[in-house]
Protein backbone atom coordinates (compact mmCIF):
# COMPACT_ATOMS: atom_id res chain seq x y z
CA UNK A 1 0.00 0.00 0.00
CA UNK A 2 0.89 3.68 -0.64
CA UNK A 3 4.51 3.00 -2.06
CA UNK A 4 6.33 6.58 -2.46
CA UNK A 5 2.83 7.78 -0.39
CA UNK A 6 4.34 7.11 2.93
CA UNK A 7 1.90 5.11 4.28
CA UNK A 8 1.22 1.43 5.33
CA UNK A 9 1.64 -2.37 3.91
CA UNK A 10 -0.71 -4.22 2.42
CA UNK A 11 -2.37 -7.48 3.64
CA UNK A 12 -4.41 -9.80 1.43
CA UNK A 13 -5.40 -13.44 2.59
CA UNK A 14 -5.90 -15.00 -0.20
CA UNK A 15 -9.74 -16.35 0.56
CA UNK A 16 -9.38 -19.45 0.08
CA UNK A 17 -6.63 -20.21 2.94
CA UNK A 18 -9.20 -18.29 5.41
CA UNK A 19 -12.18 -20.13 4.53
CA UNK A 20 -10.48 -23.44 5.25
CA UNK A 21 -9.25 -21.85 8.04
CA UNK A 22 -12.75 -21.13 9.46
CA UNK A 23 -13.58 -24.44 8.67
CA UNK A 24 -11.29 -26.13 10.91
CA UNK A 25 -12.30 -23.55 13.66
CA UNK A 26 -16.03 -24.36 13.00
CA UNK A 27 -15.41 -27.91 13.39
CA UNK A 28 -13.32 -28.01 16.76
CA UNK A 29 -13.07 -24.48 18.44
CA UNK A 30 -14.95 -25.27 22.44
CA UNK A 31 -16.38 -22.72 23.97
CA UNK A 32 -14.52 -20.31 26.94
CA UNK A 33 -16.56 -18.72 28.68
CA UNK A 34 -14.95 -17.46 31.90
CA UNK A 35 -13.99 -14.01 32.32
CA UNK A 36 -10.42 -15.46 31.95
CA UNK A 37 -10.65 -17.31 28.94
CA UNK A 38 -9.69 -21.38 28.97
CA UNK A 39 -7.77 -23.03 26.08
CA UNK A 40 -9.82 -23.87 22.75
CA UNK A 41 -9.76 -27.46 21.64
CA UNK A 42 -7.65 -28.66 18.94
CA UNK A 43 -9.24 -27.32 15.73
CA UNK A 44 -8.35 -30.16 13.82
CA UNK A 45 -5.52 -31.92 11.20
CA UNK A 46 -5.62 -28.88 9.30
CA UNK A 47 -4.62 -26.56 12.34
CA UNK A 48 -1.81 -25.99 14.34
CA UNK A 49 -2.43 -29.86 16.00
CA UNK A 50 -2.77 -30.61 19.37
CA UNK A 51 -0.18 -27.42 20.36
CA UNK A 52 -3.14 -25.17 19.17
CA UNK A 53 -4.86 -25.91 22.31
CA UNK A 54 -2.37 -24.09 24.27
CA UNK A 55 -3.74 -20.73 22.62
CA UNK A 56 -6.16 -19.87 24.98
CA UNK A 57 -8.57 -16.51 25.44
CA UNK A 58 -7.38 -13.58 26.94
CA UNK A 59 -9.54 -12.10 29.92
CA UNK A 60 -12.41 -11.30 28.48
CA UNK A 61 -12.73 -7.58 30.61
CA UNK A 62 -9.93 -6.03 28.95
CA UNK A 63 -9.67 -7.92 25.69
CA UNK A 64 -13.11 -9.19 24.80
CA UNK A 65 -11.39 -10.01 21.10
CA UNK A 66 -11.32 -14.03 19.80
CA UNK A 67 -7.58 -15.57 19.59
CA UNK A 68 -8.17 -17.35 16.51
CA UNK A 69 -6.23 -20.72 17.43
CA UNK A 70 -5.31 -22.01 13.84
CA UNK A 71 -3.75 -18.41 12.40
CA UNK A 72 -0.32 -18.50 11.04
CA UNK A 73 1.53 -18.10 14.40
CA UNK A 74 -0.09 -20.46 16.17
CA UNK A 75 1.08 -22.98 13.12
CA UNK A 76 4.20 -21.71 13.03
CA UNK A 77 4.44 -22.40 16.99
CA UNK A 78 3.38 -25.65 16.17
CA UNK A 79 5.67 -26.04 13.76
CA UNK A 80 8.52 -24.97 15.81
CA UNK A 81 7.40 -27.03 18.33
CA UNK A 82 7.70 -30.19 16.79
CA UNK A 83 11.10 -29.25 15.55
CA UNK A 84 12.58 -29.12 19.30
CA UNK A 85 12.66 -25.47 18.72
CA UNK A 86 11.55 -24.04 21.86
CA UNK A 87 13.57 -20.77 21.61
CA UNK A 88 11.19 -19.42 18.58
CA UNK A 89 8.43 -21.31 19.25
CA UNK A 90 7.95 -18.90 22.45
CA UNK A 91 9.13 -15.98 20.37
CA UNK A 92 6.08 -16.31 17.91
CA UNK A 93 3.77 -16.99 21.23
CA UNK A 94 4.08 -13.70 21.71
CA UNK A 95 1.82 -13.33 18.63
CA UNK A 96 -0.01 -16.22 18.65
CA UNK A 97 -1.52 -15.53 21.90
CA UNK A 98 -3.01 -12.19 21.17
CA UNK A 99 -6.30 -11.38 19.02
CA UNK A 100 -5.57 -10.20 15.54
CA UNK A 101 -7.66 -8.83 12.82
CA UNK A 102 -9.38 -10.93 10.09
CA UNK A 103 -9.07 -10.01 6.89
CA UNK A 104 -11.84 -11.43 4.76
CA UNK A 105 -11.09 -12.83 0.98
CA UNK A 106 -13.09 -11.90 -1.76
CA UNK A 107 -14.63 -15.38 -2.74
CA UNK A 108 -17.18 -16.45 -0.53
CA UNK A 109 -17.23 -13.53 2.43
CA UNK A 110 -20.55 -15.04 3.69
CA UNK A 111 -19.46 -18.47 4.63
CA UNK A 112 -16.06 -17.30 5.85
CA UNK A 113 -17.29 -14.69 7.87
CA UNK A 114 -19.98 -16.64 9.65
CA UNK A 115 -16.74 -18.86 10.65
CA UNK A 116 -14.95 -16.43 12.25
CA UNK A 117 -18.27 -15.31 14.20
CA UNK A 118 -19.37 -18.23 15.04
CA UNK A 119 -15.83 -19.34 16.32
CA UNK A 120 -15.64 -15.97 18.12
CA UNK A 121 -19.37 -16.40 19.70
CA UNK A 122 -18.48 -20.26 21.35
CA UNK A 123 -15.30 -19.04 22.80
CA UNK A 124 -17.44 -16.16 24.49
CA UNK A 125 -15.55 -13.68 22.64
CA UNK A 126 -16.02 -11.01 19.48
CA UNK A 127 -14.89 -11.11 16.34
CA UNK A 128 -12.20 -8.20 14.57
CA UNK A 129 -13.14 -8.36 11.36
CA UNK A 130 -11.10 -6.39 8.60
CA UNK A 131 -12.82 -5.49 5.27
CA UNK A 132 -10.01 -4.79 2.36
CA UNK A 133 -11.80 -5.33 -0.91
CA UNK A 134 -12.75 -1.64 -2.33
CA UNK A 135 -12.29 -1.35 -6.00
CA UNK A 136 -9.25 -0.08 -7.69
CA UNK A 137 -7.47 -1.04 -4.53
CA UNK A 138 -3.92 0.24 -3.71
CA UNK A 139 -4.07 2.00 -6.96
CA UNK A 140 -1.75 -0.96 -8.51
CA UNK A 141 0.94 -1.28 -5.75
CA UNK A 142 1.90 -4.30 -4.06
CA UNK A 143 -1.86 -5.15 -2.97
CA UNK A 144 -3.95 -4.43 -5.71
CA UNK A 145 -6.82 -5.69 -6.74
CA UNK A 146 -10.26 -5.89 -4.87
CA UNK A 147 -13.91 -5.63 -6.11
CA UNK A 148 -14.36 -5.80 -9.79
CA UNK A 149 -16.86 -2.94 -9.73
CA UNK A 150 -19.43 -1.43 -7.33
CA UNK A 151 -22.03 -3.28 -7.67
CA UNK A 152 -19.64 -6.71 -7.20
CA UNK A 153 -18.35 -4.65 -3.62
CA UNK A 154 -22.42 -4.24 -2.64
CA UNK A 155 -22.86 -8.09 -3.13
CA UNK A 156 -19.26 -9.03 -1.22
CA UNK A 157 -20.45 -6.66 1.59
CA UNK A 158 -23.92 -8.27 1.87
CA UNK A 159 -22.32 -11.68 2.21
CA UNK A 160 -20.23 -10.25 5.21
CA UNK A 161 -23.41 -8.70 6.67
CA UNK A 162 -25.05 -11.95 6.45
CA UNK A 163 -22.30 -13.98 7.47
CA UNK A 164 -22.67 -11.68 10.70
CA UNK A 165 -25.91 -12.23 11.50
CA UNK A 166 -26.25 -11.31 14.99
CA UNK A 167 -22.85 -11.97 16.64
CA UNK A 168 -20.37 -9.84 18.09
CA UNK A 169 -18.04 -8.21 15.93
CA UNK A 170 -16.12 -5.07 15.14
CA UNK A 171 -15.23 -4.33 11.66
CA UNK A 172 -12.03 -2.34 10.42
CA UNK A 173 -13.38 -0.92 6.99
CA UNK A 174 -11.18 -0.46 4.03
CA UNK A 175 -7.94 0.53 5.01
CA UNK A 176 -6.67 3.14 2.88
CA UNK A 177 -9.41 3.68 0.82
CA UNK A 178 -10.19 7.10 1.88
CA UNK A 179 -6.65 8.27 2.60
CA UNK A 180 -5.85 6.70 -1.25
CA UNK A 181 -8.06 9.75 -2.47
CA UNK A 182 -6.95 12.24 -0.20
CA UNK A 183 -3.57 11.73 -1.71
CA UNK A 184 -4.96 11.20 -5.24
CA UNK A 185 -3.52 7.94 -5.89
CA UNK A 186 -6.81 6.55 -6.38
CA UNK A 187 -7.92 8.47 -9.99
CA UNK A 188 -10.65 11.35 -9.24
CA UNK A 189 -13.07 9.61 -11.73
CA UNK A 190 -13.47 7.17 -9.11
CA UNK A 191 -13.94 9.44 -5.92
CA UNK A 192 -17.75 9.66 -6.29
CA UNK A 193 -18.46 6.10 -6.19
CA UNK A 194 -15.79 5.01 -3.41
CA UNK A 195 -17.72 7.72 -1.17
CA UNK A 196 -21.08 6.31 -1.69
CA UNK A 197 -19.80 2.42 -1.24
CA UNK A 198 -18.02 3.58 1.90
CA UNK A 199 -20.87 5.24 2.96
CA UNK A 200 -22.96 2.10 2.20
CA UNK A 201 -21.01 0.02 4.05
CA UNK A 202 -20.95 1.94 7.07
CA UNK A 203 -25.12 1.52 6.82
CA UNK A 204 -25.43 -1.64 6.13
CA UNK A 205 -23.12 -2.80 8.61
CA UNK A 206 -24.78 -0.51 11.02
CA UNK A 207 -28.15 -2.53 10.75
CA UNK A 208 -26.29 -5.68 12.32
CA UNK A 209 -27.37 -5.53 15.68
CA UNK A 210 -24.02 -6.02 17.70
CA UNK A 211 -21.65 -4.57 14.96
CA UNK A 212 -19.26 -1.87 15.54
CA UNK A 213 -17.67 -0.32 12.38
CA UNK A 214 -14.67 1.64 12.61
CA UNK A 215 -13.79 3.52 9.13
CA UNK A 216 -9.82 3.89 8.62
CA UNK A 217 -8.63 7.19 8.99
CA UNK A 218 -4.87 6.75 8.09
CA UNK A 219 -1.56 7.90 10.70
CA UNK A 220 0.47 10.15 12.39
CA UNK A 221 3.03 10.54 9.88
CA UNK A 222 0.37 11.44 6.78
CA UNK A 223 -0.96 14.36 6.33
CA UNK A 224 -2.58 16.61 9.33
CA UNK A 225 -6.45 15.75 10.53
CA UNK A 226 -7.36 18.95 8.57
CA UNK A 227 -6.95 17.29 5.38
CA UNK A 228 -9.02 14.46 6.44
CA UNK A 229 -11.86 15.07 8.33
CA UNK A 230 -13.89 16.54 5.35
CA UNK A 231 -13.50 13.15 3.62
CA UNK A 232 -14.15 10.98 6.12
CA UNK A 233 -17.84 13.18 6.39
CA UNK A 234 -18.20 12.32 3.24
CA UNK A 235 -17.53 8.80 3.97
CA UNK A 236 -20.37 8.25 6.57
CA UNK A 237 -18.45 8.63 9.91
CA UNK A 238 -21.67 10.28 11.54
CA UNK A 239 -23.17 6.90 11.58
CA UNK A 240 -19.86 4.98 12.46
CA UNK A 241 -18.70 3.90 15.50
CA UNK A 242 -15.93 5.67 15.17
CA UNK A 243 -12.08 5.87 13.39
CA UNK A 244 -9.30 3.80 12.89
CA UNK A 245 -5.98 4.98 13.24
CA UNK A 246 -2.25 3.33 12.53
CA UNK A 247 -3.79 0.15 10.69
CA UNK A 248 -0.43 -1.56 9.26
CA UNK A 249 1.62 1.31 10.42
CA UNK A 250 4.33 1.97 13.04
CA UNK A 251 3.41 5.29 14.25
CA UNK A 252 3.78 5.29 18.25
CA UNK A 253 0.30 5.37 20.37
CA UNK A 254 1.48 8.44 21.66
CA UNK A 255 1.54 9.85 18.48
CA UNK A 256 -1.50 8.00 17.01
CA UNK A 257 -3.63 8.82 20.37
CA UNK A 258 -3.05 12.70 19.79
CA UNK A 259 -3.52 12.46 15.96
CA UNK A 260 -6.53 10.81 16.65
CA UNK A 261 -7.91 13.34 19.23
CA UNK A 262 -7.31 15.92 16.65
CA UNK A 263 -9.10 14.36 13.85
CA UNK A 264 -12.02 13.62 16.44
CA UNK A 265 -12.40 16.63 17.67
CA UNK A 266 -13.19 17.61 14.27
CA UNK A 267 -15.86 14.87 13.62
CA UNK A 268 -18.13 15.21 16.06
CA UNK A 269 -15.83 13.75 18.98
CA UNK A 270 -16.21 10.27 17.95
CA UNK A 271 -13.73 7.83 19.46
CA UNK A 272 -11.00 5.73 17.60
CA UNK A 273 -8.89 2.55 17.94
CA UNK A 274 -5.53 2.37 17.68
CA UNK A 275 -3.46 -0.53 15.49
CA UNK A 276 -0.08 -1.32 18.29
CA UNK A 277 0.89 -4.49 16.29
CA UNK A 278 3.91 -3.41 15.34
CA UNK A 279 4.67 -0.15 16.70
CA UNK A 280 6.58 -0.66 20.14
CA UNK A 281 10.08 1.03 18.18
CA UNK A 282 8.00 3.66 16.05
CA UNK A 283 8.53 4.31 12.96
CA UNK A 284 11.88 3.45 10.48
CA UNK A 285 13.46 6.16 9.48
CA UNK A 286 16.57 4.45 7.25
CA UNK A 287 16.39 3.16 3.61
CA UNK A 288 14.56 5.02 0.70
CA UNK A 289 12.11 7.11 2.28
CA UNK A 290 9.25 5.88 -0.18
CA UNK A 291 9.46 2.18 1.11
CA UNK A 292 10.41 2.77 4.75
CA UNK A 293 6.74 1.38 5.42
CA UNK A 294 7.71 -1.49 3.32
CA UNK A 295 9.06 -4.36 5.76
CA UNK A 296 10.93 -2.36 7.91
CA UNK A 297 13.97 -3.64 9.65
CA UNK A 298 14.21 -3.44 13.53
CA UNK A 299 10.62 -2.76 14.18
CA UNK A 300 8.87 -4.30 17.39
CA UNK A 301 5.36 -5.48 18.81
CA UNK A 302 3.48 -2.51 20.34
CA UNK A 303 1.04 -2.79 23.53
CA UNK A 304 -1.04 -5.82 23.41
CA UNK A 305 -4.87 -5.79 22.42
CA UNK A 306 -6.70 -4.15 25.22
CA UNK A 307 -10.09 -2.43 25.41
CA UNK A 308 -8.51 -0.58 28.71
CA UNK A 309 -6.97 2.14 27.44
CA UNK A 310 -7.55 4.59 30.21
CA UNK A 311 -8.65 7.10 28.13
CA UNK A 312 -12.14 7.46 27.11
CA UNK A 313 -11.37 8.75 23.23
CA UNK A 314 -9.73 5.22 22.80
CA UNK A 315 -11.91 2.58 22.51
CA UNK A 316 -9.18 -0.08 22.10
CA UNK A 317 -5.56 -0.97 21.28
CA UNK A 318 -5.97 -3.51 18.20
CA UNK A 319 -3.80 -5.86 16.05
CA UNK A 320 -5.46 -5.10 12.74
CA UNK A 321 -2.37 -5.73 11.01
CA UNK A 322 -1.18 -9.32 12.19
CA UNK A 323 2.49 -9.21 12.78
CA UNK A 324 4.45 -11.76 10.65
CA UNK A 325 3.03 -11.14 7.78
CA UNK A 326 4.64 -9.06 4.88
CA UNK A 327 3.73 -6.04 3.74
CA UNK A 328 4.98 -6.46 0.08
CA UNK A 329 7.82 -8.04 -1.86
CA UNK A 330 10.26 -6.03 -0.57
CA UNK A 331 13.25 -6.08 1.52
CA UNK A 332 13.76 -9.61 0.67
CA UNK A 333 9.92 -10.17 1.71
CA UNK A 334 7.47 -12.69 -0.05
CA UNK A 335 4.30 -10.90 -1.40
CA UNK A 336 2.11 -9.12 1.13
CA UNK A 337 -0.08 -10.89 3.38
CA UNK A 338 1.95 -14.17 3.34
CA UNK A 339 3.39 -15.38 6.61
CA UNK A 340 7.22 -14.52 6.86
CA UNK A 341 8.56 -16.11 10.19
CA UNK A 342 11.99 -14.64 9.95
CA UNK A 343 9.98 -11.18 10.14
CA UNK A 344 8.26 -12.64 13.40
CA UNK A 345 10.77 -13.50 14.93
CA UNK A 346 12.48 -10.13 14.77
CA UNK A 347 9.58 -8.27 16.05
CA UNK A 348 9.00 -11.01 18.72
CA UNK A 349 12.80 -10.42 19.71
CA UNK A 350 12.72 -6.77 19.79
CA UNK A 351 9.51 -6.63 21.97
CA UNK A 352 9.37 -5.31 25.83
Amino acid sequence: MYGSYNGRSGMVQAGAVAAVGAVLLLAGCSSSSGSSGSSGSSPGSGGAGKDAGAIGQRPRGSDPYWVNPDGNAARQVAAYTKDGDGENAGLIQKIARQPVGEWIGPDDPEAEVKGFTEAAEKAGREALLVLYNIPHRDCGQFSKGGAADGNAYRAWLEGVAKGIGDRRATVILEPDALLHMVDGCTPQEFHEERYDLLKGAVERLGQQPDTRVYLDAGNAGWRTPDALFQPLRRAGIAAADGFAVNVSNFQTTEASTDFGKQLSAKVGDKPFVIDTSRNGNGPYSGGAPEENWCNPPGRALGETPTTDTGDELVDAYLWVKRPGESDGDCKGGPKAGDWWPEYALGLARASK
